[in-house]
């Protein structure tokens, strides 16, 4: 299993930026995916999900609203679309497998929202 994050940066506030995860080695269109993010303060938290054949798509209050999860099993990509973006937004994000207790996450792609 392999999952590869790009896309993070630097971006003022109400600015946008879009995520890309590229997966790898097991079936993605199989699974349901997700995005998480951690901070030194917050730890890790749960920023979205969508199902296998992007059936339901399920969002954190937090980004609810802001924050548009996608997929393309063709390409076995997986995007998170970030708008409205806000200094508390600022972390390192996380695409994985939506599996309780699954081991494998990417490197993470640093995003800093400035005010």
């Amino acid at each position: 299993v392999q999952l590869v994050e790009s896309g993070g940066g630097v971006v003022q506030s109400g600015g946008s930026l879009k995520l890309s995860c590229a997966a790898s080695g097991f079936d993605f269109s199989a699974h349901q995916m997700k995005w998480v993010r951690q901070t030194p303060g917050k730890g890790l938290e749960w920023v979205a999900t969508i199902w296998a054949g992007s059936i339901d798509k399920f969002y954190g209050d937090s980004v609810k609203g802001r924050f548009t999860i996608s997929r393309d099993d063709a390409k076995n990509m997986l995007y998170l679309q970030m708008n409205n973006l806000k200094p508390e937004d600022t972390a390192v994000y996380y695409c994985a497998r939506a599996i309780s207790g699954d081991p494998y996450r990417g490197q993470g792609t640093q995003v800093t929202v400035s005010s």
